[in-house]
Parts: structure tokens; C-alpha cells; sequence
């Protein structure tokens, strides 16, 4: 079975491309995720973590 995965894998055009394609998504979104937590203002994030202890 892992040799017929590996062929038809190695008979796709620009197959290489995709893990790299995979990884930089990974990365941007990350280091977006990182300038935000650390761009976010105190008082949303004071807001957000009192949310699920407040009573209606």
C-alpha cells in the first residue's frame, strides 16, 4: 500500500510545494496570533477572561 501511495505521490506535478505551502499557513498564522496576544489591549482581555464567571 506505501508504495503505491509513494508512486502516485511521485507522479503529481509540484507535489514538493504543498508541505511548503502547509508550513508557511502554520507560521503566518502563528505569528499573527503572537503580535495579537501581545498588541491586544489589557482591558479586552480583562473583559474576555471575566466573561464566563459573569451571571446574567
Amino acid at each position: 500500500m506505501l508504495k503505491f501511495v509513494k508512486g502516485y505521490m511521485e507522479s503529481i506535478e509540484g507535489v514538493a510545494t504543498y508541505p511548503m505551502i502547509s508550513l508557511l499557513i502554520f507560521f503566518v498564522f502563528f505569528v499573527i496570533l503572537f503580535w495579537w496576544v501581545f498588541t491586544a489591549s489589557k482591558g479586552h482581555i480583562k473583559e474576555m477572561s471575566e466573561m464566563p464567571l459573569e451571571e446574567d
